[in-house]
C-alpha cells in the first residue's frame, strides 16, 4: 500500500502547491481594476455614434477624441464625413466675443446643436447662448432656440416618446396624458390646461397602470391614435390579487411595502379590460370581449417597447391588438371598432410551449390600406414573417424562409410592399451576429443590405432614403457606414480608434465554439484570459452564466471595451468564461424549447461540456478549480451547479438569485416553465437540493428586492442549515435587485471569494474600488 500512497501523496502536494499563492496586493487589484469599464472606455476613441438629423437627411454626431470632444457632419448628397468646424478657430472666436479665454480642447460642449442647414453651432457660455457660424469662423450671441435633432428609425424598433417623465405627449405635441388618482387625464402643453378622460378608477382598479409583479411606475401605458383624438388602453384589476411584502432596515420600527404580486398557481392574476377614449369629448369606449390577462406577446410586461404593447392604430381609425393567454400558449388577433367596442377576431395561433412576436420588438404590423397583416411565427422552427389577409384570417403566403431568424421587424414600405428587417443566422462565422434584409411582401427579393462581418446596428434616415450602418466583433471595433436602402455604400462615416486602449496592455476576449451538452449542437461563448498569461501555468476558471430563457451571459455580440468585470477578474489570476448555452432565443425554436418546462436545467450542462472542451484545447485551464457565478438568473443557475453537480463545481457566488420560481412573479415562470397545476415548480427549487453542497458558496441578496424577492435566498440558507452546511451570506438591508450604490462592494466581495478560495491565495484587506471619470468629460 505504501509504495501506491507515496507517489499519491506527492502528488496532491505538488497540485496544492501550484495551486496556493501567498497573496494578492493592491497593486494587482488595482490592475484589475484598470479593466473595468469605467477606466477602459476612456481609451476608446470613435466610440460609436448617434445620429442628430438635419434636413436632406445631413446629420452630425459627437466622437470623443483623445482630446475630448470632436463633431462630425456628414452629408449625404456630397458623401463626405468631416469635422463640422475648426476647434481652434471656434475657441479663438469664441474668447473674443465672450471676453474669456477658451481652449479649444475644453470648448463648452455640454449642450450643442446645429441649426437646420448645419451652418451654425449653437452652444451656451459664459452664461449666454452663442452662435458660431463655421463658415465666417465668427462667434455672437443667438437666441434661437435649440432644436431637437430629428429621429430616425433604429435597428431595435424602440421610439422615444415626448412628454414630461410620467406623462406620454400626443402625436401633435399638444396634449400629454397622464394618471391622477387612478384616473387618466390630458394636459394642454400650451394652456396648461387639465382635463379628466376617467371617473371610475380606483386603487388596484384604476387606468393605464403600470404596476404588475416587478413593474412598476407612475407613467400610463397607452397609446395615442395617429390623429390625436383617441387613446387606446385599460383599466387594471388587481383588486383580488395577491400583495409581496418587504420591509425596511433603520432605527425603530421598519416600513412596510406591500404591492401587487401574483406568483405561479395564484387564482388571481392582474386582468385588463381594454378601452377606447375619446379625448375631446371625453368618453370611454369598453372594447366588447372578455378582460385580458396582463400578458403581452413579447415579455411579461405590456410596455416592454416603451408603449402600450401589441396595439396598431391605422390610419383609418380602427386598433388592432392581440390578446395572449395566461400560459403565453394562444394569441388572438383582433380588429376593433374605437366607435361602438366591437371586437372582429381575425385568427389565432397556438402553440406547444410558448409565443414571442420577435426578440426586443413586436414584428407584427396591421396594415389598414391593403386590409392585410404582417405577423411573426416560429410555426416552421424559426421565426419568420408571414402576410395575411385581415378581412378573412387567412393565409397569403411565408414571407421569409430558412435555417435563420427574423428578431427585428424595422421598416415597412406600404408603398413598394417591401419589409427591412433585422435577422440573425445569416453568418457561418456567428450565429448571433444580427444583419439588415429586405424582401418583398410576397417573398421575393431577399437581400441582405449590411453584409459586412459582424453584429449590425442600424439606423434610417428621417425619409428613409440612407441606413447607417454600425458593426462590430467582440474582438473587432465598430466600423460606421452611410448606405443607401439598397446597401449601397456612399460614404465610410467613422471607425472605432482602440490603439491608446492596447496601449495600456488591454487585448479583447477570445470568441469561442464549442459543442454543446449533446455534442452535436454548436454553442458560442467568449473567453477572458490574463493579459500576462503564462501558458505553461494551470489557472482555475470562472464561469459567468446568465441562463435565460430570455436572454444570455454573452448579451451583446457587438465590441465592448469591457463586459462586467470578466477581464478584471481574469487579470487577477483566473481563466473567464461567458458560454451562450442551450435554450436561450435568437436561434431556433426548438433550440430556444430545449429547457422548456424545466428552468432548473439552467444550461449547466452545456456549460460543463464547454469548460472540458477548452481545458481540453488549452493545456493551462485546470478543471479541478472551477468556479461560478450569476446575478438574478445567474443566481438561480449558480444554485443549480453547485447543488447538483457539487465535483464539478468547487466554488459558486449566487446573487439574487430566483431560487424557487413559485415565490418569483407569475408571468416569468408560467412563461417558461408552464402553468403551476402543469409543470413540476418543485422538482426545480433548488433550496430541495441544497443538502449536496460540498464546496464554498457564497449567497447575496437585498432585502428590498422587488424584482426577485429575498424569500428566494432565505429558502437556501434555511435548507443548508437543516442540512448543516457551512456558506457565506451577504445581505443588504435596504438595497434591490442590483444593490445600488453597493454593487461596487459586492463585486469586491466576489474576486475576494474567488481568490481566497479557488486561487488560493490572500486578497488585500477591504480593497475600495473608485470609479474614475472619463477626463475627457471634464
Amino acid at each position: 500500500m505504501r509504495k501506491y500512497v507515496l507517489p499519491a501523496l506527492a502528488a496532491a502536494i505538488a497540485i496544492s502547491a501550484q495551486a496556493q499563492q501567498t497573496s494578492l496586493s493592491v497593486k494587482d487589484y488595482q490592475r484589475a481594476e484598470s479593466f473595468l469599464a469605467y477606466n477602459t472606455d476612456q481609451f476608446v476613441d470613435h466610440g460609436g455614434i448617434r445620429p442628430e438629423w438635419l434636413p436632406g437627411d445631413k446629420f452630425w454626431f459627437r466622437a470623443l477624441t483623445p482630446k475630448g470632444y470632436g463633431f462630425i457632419l456628414v452629408d449625404p448628397a456630397k458623401k463626405t464625413s468631416a469635422p463640422a468646424f475648426d476647434h481652434q478657430k471656434l475657441a479663438a472666436a469664441l474668447s473674443a466675443a465672450a471676453g474669456a479665454q477658451y481652449n479649444a480642447d475644453k470648448l463648452p460642449f455640454n449642450s450643442i446643436s446645429f441649426s437646420d442647414d448645419g451652418k451654425t453651432v449653437i452652444f451656451k457660455a459664459n452664461g449666454k447662448q452663442w452662435g458660431y457660424d463655421v463658415a465666417a469662423g465668427t462667434v455672437a450671441e443667438n437666441n434661437t432656440p435649440a432644436k431637437q435633432g430629428r429621429e430616425g428609425i433604429t435597428s431595435g424598433g424602440g421610439r422615444r416618446f415626448a412628454g414630461g417623465g410620467n406623462e406620454v405627449a400626443s402625436p401633435d405635441g399638444k396634449l400629454s396624458a397622464f394618471i391622477k388618482d387612478y384616473n387618466l387625464w390630458v394636459r394642454d402643453v400650451a394652456t396648461k390646461q387639465e382635463t379628466q378622460l376617467t371617473t371610475d378608477g380606483v386603487k388596484d382598479f384604476g387606468y393605464s397602470t403600470d404596476n404588475a409583479g416587478w413593474k412598476t411606475s407612475d407613467r400610463p401605458i397607452l397609446q395615442w391614435s395617429p390623429d390625436s383624438k383617441k387613446i387606446s388602453t385599460f383599466k387594471q384589476d388587481q383588486r383580488n390579487v395577491s400583495d409581496m411584502y418587504l420591509v425596511t432596515t433603520n432605527v425603530g420600527k421598519p416600513t412596510l411595502k406591500a404591492w401587487k404580486y401574483p406568483l405561479p398557481g395564484d387564482k388571481d392574476i392582474p386582468m385588463i379590460t381594454r378601452v377606447i377614449i375619446n379625448v375631446d369629448v371625453p368618453k370611454v369606449i369598453t372594447l366588447q370581449i372578455p378582460p385580458d390577462p396582463h400578458r403581452a406577446t413579447l415579455s411579461d410586461d405590456i410596455a416592454s417597447s416603451g408603449t402600450f404593447d401589441d396595439n396598431d392604430w391605422s390610419d383609418g381609425g380602427q386598433l388592432a391588438f392581440v390578446s395572449t393567454s395566461r400560459d403565453h400558449k394562444n394569441e388572438k388577433f383582433r380588429i376593433a371598432d374605437p366607435a361602438t367596442g366591437a371586437v372582429r377576431e381575425v385568427f389565432e395561433e397556438n402553440v406547444a410551449t410558448q409565443f414571442e412576436s420577435g426578440q426586443g420588438a413586436i414584428n407584427w404590423r396591421y396594415l389598414h390600406k391593403t386590409n392585410e397583416i404582417i405577423w411573426y411565427s416560429e410555426r416552421d422552427n424559426w421565426g419568420h414573417l408571414y402576410l395575411y389577409d385581415a378581412s378573412t384570417g387567412k393565409l397569403k403566403n411565408q414571407i421569409t424562409k430558412g435555417d435563420w431568424a427574423v428578431t427585428r421587424l424595422v421598416k415597412v414600405d406600404e408603398k413598394n410592399r417591401v419589409l427591412y428587417f433585422m435577422a440573425d443566422g445569416g453568418e457561418a462565422e456567428n450565429p448571433y451576429f444580427g444583419q439588415l434584409y429586405k424582401v418583398g411582401f410576397d417573398g421575393k427579393g431577399l437581400t441582405v443590405l449590411t453584409p459586412a462581418a459582424g453584429n449590425h446596428t442600424v439606423t434610417f434616415s428621417p425619409t428613409g432614403e440612407y441606413i447607417v450602418d454600425t458593426y462590430s466583433k467582440p474582438d473587432v471595433p465598430p466600423v460606421t457606414e452611410l448606405r443607401t436602402m439598397d446597401g449601397k455604400i456612399v460614404c465610410n462615416v467613422d471607425k472605432t480608434d482602440v490603439s491608446r486602449l492596447v496601449a495600456t496592455g488591454w487585448h479583447a476576449p477570445i470568441p469561442v465554439t464549442l459543442k454543446a451538452h449533446d455534442g452535436q449542437t454548436n454553442i458560442y461563448g467568449l473567453m477572458f484570459t490574463p493579459t500576462t498569461l503564462d501558458a505553461n501555468k494551470k489557472y482555475p476558471i470562472v464561469d459567468y452564466i446568465y441562463p435565460g430563457p430570455q436572454g444570455g451571459s454573452v448579451g451583446n455580440w457587438g465590441f465592448a471595451s469591457a463586459r462586467g468585470d470578466n477581464q478584471a477578474l481574469a487579470e487577477l489570476g483566473f481563466i473567464v468564461v461567458a458560454i451562450e448555452g442551450t435554450s436561450n432565443p435568437l436561434r431556433s425554436k426548438s433550440f430556444h424549447d430545449m429547457s422548456y418546462g424545466n428552468m432548473a436545467d439552467n444550461t449547466i450542462p452545456d456549460q460543463i461540456a464547454g469548460i472540458r472542451q477548452l481545458a481540453a484545447k488549452y493545456g493551462y485551464i485546470d478543471t479541478n478549480r472551477v468556479g461560478i457565478w450569476g446575478h438574478s438568473g445567474g443566481g438561480f443557475a449558480t444554485g443549480t451547479a453547485m447543488f447538483r453537480y457539487p465535483d464539478f463545481f468547487k466554488v459558486g457566488i449566487s446573487e439574487s438569485g430566483n431560487h424557487d420560481n413559485r415565490n418569483y412573479e407569475d408571468d416569468w415562470g408560467e412563461r417558461y416553465d408552464g402553468l403551476a397545476a402543469n409543470s413540476n415548480y418543485d422538482a426545480q427549487a433548488n433550496e430541495n437540493y441544497a443538502k449536496n453542497l460540498k464546496g464554498k458558496l457564497l449567497l447575496a441578496h437585498g432585502l428590498m428586492d422587488n424584482n426577485v424577492p429575498p424569500t428566494n435566498t432565505m429558502l437556501v440558507v434555511e435548507a443548508l442549515e437543516k442540512a448543516n452546511k457551512d456558506f457565506d451570506l451577504v445581505v443588504y438591508p435596504n438595497s434591490q435587485h442590483g444593490y445600488g450604490t453597493y454593487s461596487s462592494y459586492m463585486m469586491r466581495r466576489r474576486w475576494d471569494y474567488f481568490v481566497k478560495n479557488l486561487l488560493g491565495a490572500e486578497p488585500p484587506k477591504e480593497y475600495v474600488l473608485k470609479s474614475t471619470p472619463d477626463p475627457r468629460m471634464q
